[in-house]
């Protein structure tokens, strides 16, 4: 289904996109980056409007998000193509492939909602590629199952913009922080670490929920220094934002770095908990400690996970049973 843009502006015959931070200025006949939005006959049209390529039942703790809902279901969905360019993308079957990708299942926002109430999920999340770029889809439908008390989450690469996070409705995001310098994201990502910041900060300024993930990558972006830096940053917000370190596999065209070694990922937690942020984890790792929730200030066990397992949760309301500390967890 096509449907015009809910973002754009007409500068003469070129349209520029406000959808997603490459502001892109479209010219007649041409497409953006995201390779969805195309100028035609002086309107700015989306072309995957309800097209679905992946959709599935998750624990919320898959996306990841531990500190929101945790222990139950989110229903996820995703479509084609990306605003991104990563060389190690993990979903590049869908993120770079385009509208002609064979296995599209055409959706109305009606149907998010009856999928919802049929899968018995408590909540719907926009995920597996860049759900920035499915932006009037993915807000129509939230509206919907919104009001219906249903919770909806992002998991994003932090390039929507102002204007598309002030439309949205989201009750909680994860954004993908690919790296701590601009180079690795002009080389490998062709975007801007500058720009998913400021979306980052944004994100949290909206009182939306917010967790991030940091994929640690061999030799690219878990030097001592940037892990610092990174920890510096995630600080300077809010020291009870969750913060996700998730070992590396080989996959697309970087498939000459190794998985991640263990002990990298432990240095990047105890960097980070050195930092003074209250809840690190570590995923891709079955059977870490970091899988699981302590509490920030006497160090109780407060949810016990096994993989995307939850096993156990142990709060009063939002407070440690044991010394009484709110924590930052939305139950």
């Amino acid at each position: 289904m096509i449907v015009e843009s809910y973002l754009y502006e007409k500068l003469n015959e070129v349209m520029r996109c406000k959808t997603c931070n490459h502001y892109c200025k479209i010219k007649p006949d041409k497409w953006g980056k995201c390779r969805v939005r195309k100028n035609e006959n002086g309107v700015l049209n989306v072309y995957n409007y309800g097209m679905a390529s992946s959709i599935a039942v998750d624990p919320i703790e898959k996306k990841p998000l531990h500190n929101f809902k945790p222990g139950s279901w989110v229903l996820s969905f995703g479509t084609v193509s990306c605003n991104f360019r990563c060389l190690h993308c993990q979903n590049f079957e869908i993120a770079f492939t385009d509208l002609t990708f064979p296995y599209l299942r055409e959706l109305k926002p009606e149907d998010v909602l009856k999928m919802t109430e049929d899968r018995d999920a408590d909540g719907v999340a926009w995920t597996y590629n860049e759900p920035g770029i499915w932006h009037e889809f993915a807000l129509d439908s939230s509206k919907i199952v919104k009001e219906k008390g249903y919770y909806v989450v992002y998991v994003t690469n932090g390039y929507p913009t102002k204007e598309a996070i002030d439309q949205h409705v989201l009750d909680a995001a994860n954004v993908d922080i690919k790296a701590f310098n601009e180079k690795f994201y002009t080389k490998v990502c062709k975007a801007s670490l500058e720009k998913v910041l400021e979306t980052t900060e944004y994100l949290h300024s909206k009182k939306i929920h917010l967790e991030v993930t940091y994929l640690v990558i061999p030799g690219e972006n878990d030097s001592d220094d940037e892990l610092k830096s990174f920890a510096e940053w995630v600080h300077g917000i809010d020291k009870r934002i969750p913060v996700h370190f998730s070992r590396f596999h080989p996959d697309y065209k970087m498939l000459d770095k190794p998985p991640t070694p263990i002990e990298t990922l432990d240095k990047a937690a105890r960097i980070t908990l050195e930092t003074g942020i209250e809840y690190v984890y570590i995923g891709n790792v079955w059977e870490h400690k970091l899988e699981s929730t302590y509490c920030p200030n006497c160090g109780h066990l407060i949810i016990k996970r096994d993989g995307f397992n939850l096993r156990k949760i142990d709060l009063e309301g939002n407070r440690c049973p044991e010394c009484g500390y709110k924590q930052n967890i939305i139950v």
